[in-house]
């Protein structure tokens, strides 16, 4: 027997969006990527005359489109979300157009979260439906639980019945995400398993299952640094097609990826934001660059690389707390002494080894570069 899902358990039925210009609802801090790029999705629709999967708010193309940007016939500008090679996200967007499930897969901050949120976003119209990943994940997360009231009054029955977001997904043909998906124990990992496989989620309980219809698939993320957390079956592994997101090719994609999120960020926690400050984006992701890849930008000096992963995200979370030093403790410009703090916090993980690494780098690289000698000085000041 098949029961079905009352739509309105959704995510999207329990969520308030605001009015445009409403005073009396609170501006949220992070607009889920369906609301915060409202526009460009409905621009997206307008004009998106492709075949689209079923279910799906736009085509293939335009949901690569919407994640990489461009400039639609009617003039309407398409800011992009994800900045690497096209080709992995037309794998992406590929394969949600199949029954194989998506695993996102890469270094920390390579996006992967930022990915499958907009994925969902501009395939299903709503990215919420989530299950977080941790140790303590249960397996009531993927499958189903219980509203105990009802359980302890009347027995296992439907309306005690509580579906998870991807069951929710799998009844109204829907894109569900799973994040660090390997942070997850085994068994409850292995819950996907007949999900994937069979498209179907069986409630024991109850004699009744539940039956993906079309439009159903999922995205999970992993951490390639977690292999060996809980790593996958290779039952579950077959269910899902990997794709690999990689660090930015280059210092100058990044510094382009930093300054747009930064930016993004700063207008929503009302910091300053502009040309100024992109000399210190540019000094922080060299940094991070460098001390990643273990040489200088010039290929001249080898260096050891500390225990963190120093990735994009980081970089953007130093250079969005320099802002906020800048804003409040500062004249608003972002200069050496606002990012110094946080590239050091960023470095120097293993108080005993990574400070060793840093101060090394203090003194062969950055001491003797031209026009770093301000960097250089505030970098000393906090390494005291």
């Amino acid at each position: 027997m098949t029961v079905s899902v009352d739509p309105t358990a959704s995510a999207t039925a329990n969520r308030t969006v605001p009015a445009p210009g409403s005073a009396d609802i609170p501006q949220v801090l992070r607009p889920h990527a369906e609301d915060a790029f409202a526009a460009e999705l409905t621009a997206l629709a307008a004009q998106d005359d492709r075949t689209r999967p079923q279910r799906w708010k736009l085509s293939p193309w335009a949901v690569a489109t919407y994640l990489l940007g461009g400039t639609l016939p009617d003039g309407t500008v398409i800011t992009p979300k994800y900045v690497g090679p096209r080709r992995i996200v037309e794998v992406a967007v590929t394969t949600l157009a199949t029954d194989r499930a998506l695993l996102l897969l890469g270094v920390p901050g390579t996006a992967k979260t930022w990915v499958s949120e907009h994925l969902a976003a501009a395939v299903s119209g709503d990215s919420t439906l989530l299950v977080q990943g941790t140790a303590g994940t249960p397996e009531e997360a993927i499958r189903y639980g219980w509203d105990y009231a009802q359980l302890l009054a009347h027995g296992p029955s439907r309306d005690a019945l509580v579906p998870s977001p991807v069951m929710r997904a799998m009844a109204e043909g829907m894109t569900a995400r799973v994040e660090e998906l390997t942070r997850i124990p085994a068994d409850v990992q292995d819950t996907l398993i007949t999900i994937l496989s069979e498209k179907t989620l069986p409630i024991p309980e109850l004699g009744q299952e539940v039956q993906a219809v079309g439009g159903f698939n999922l995205i999970a993320t992993a951490n390639d640094r977690d292999r060996g957390v809980n790593d996958l079956s290779s039952a579950l592994r077959r269910r899902f097609n990997t794709v690999v997101l990689p660090l930015p090719e280059s210092a100058e994609a990044e510094v382009d990826i930093v300054s747009r999120r930064v930016d993004q960020i700063g207008r929503s926690l009302d910091l300053p934001t502009g040309p100024e400050g992109i000399d210190e984006i540019r000094r922080v992701v060299t940094v991070f660059r460098e001390l990643r890849d273990g040489v200088t930008a010039d290929g001249r000096t080898k260096l050891k690389s500390p225990s963190g992963t120093l990735s994009t995200a980081e970089a953007i979370s130093v250079v969005t707390n320099g802002l906020a030093l800048a804003a409040h403790f500062g004249d608003g410009v972002l200069r050496p002494g606002d990012v110094a703090a946080g590239i050091l916090g960023a470095v120097v993980r293993d108080p005993a080894a990574d400070r060793v690494i840093w101060q090394e780098y203090l003194e062969a690289v950055v001491r003797e570069r031209d026009g770093w000698k301000d960097f250089y000085r505030a970098c000393r000041e906090v390494s005291a």
